[in-house]
């Protein structure tokens, strides 16, 4: 009987494990989101604003010779509660050697103001310890603002295989204004 009640414990122990752990690709950034029966991703940011926003990341991106694309596999980041629900659009660095990376985030916000007070939410989120157990250690999030919209972008240099991966941060460090993320 306690072999059972020990073979049992396991199992449940293991499969604990399983559910909790990310599903990183290799370059780390994170586990990918489903979502539960009956629940709906948030909804998809098309609009004149955002399409400026992704002109200037194709811009600042080029200058360091990256080539953004739209999404290959569905992409969610880590979001505090002001992002969560807000209109987004996902784009992709093409990353050769790193196929499951390169992924930023646009978010609409209806406001320059409205923007601002999300990003800081974002960043106090992605500092805090619910924000940062859901990307590996050493993860660095880049938010900047442009306008009414965020871009968010994440990579764990320990975790990258492309050497174009750390460009990503460099080139969006030239765009918009940099929410600075508590350390």
């Amino acid at each position: 009987m306690r072999r059972l009640a020990r073979v049992a414990f396991l199992a449940v122990l293991a499969a604990v494990a399983v559910a909790c752990s990310p599903t990183d690709g290799p370059g780390g950034t994170g586990p990918t989101i489903t979502y539960p029966t009956g629940s709906e991703p948030p909804p998809v940011a098309d609009s004149p604003t955002v399409e400026a926003t992704r002109a200037e990341l194709v811009r600042v991106l080029g200058d360091h010779r990256l080539v953004l694309q739209d999404p290959q596999t569905a992409f969610r980041p880590a979001e505090g509660p002001a992002l969560a629900g807000s209109p987004r659009a996902i784009y992709q660095v093409i990353l050769p050697d790193e196929p499951g990376g390169g992924y930023i985030v646009v978010y609409e916000l209806r406001d320059v103001a409205a923007a601002a007070a999300a990003g800081a939410d974002q960043a106090a989120y992605l500092a805090s310890g619910p924000g940062r157990v859901q990307t590996p250690i050493g993860t660095r999030h880049i938010l900047r603002q442009l306008g009414s919209t965020l871009v968010l972008y994440s990579w764990n240099p320990d975790g990258a295989t492309d050497e174009q991966t750390p460009e990503i941060q460099a080139a969006l460090e030239t765009l918009g204004t940099p929410i600075d993320i508590p350390g």
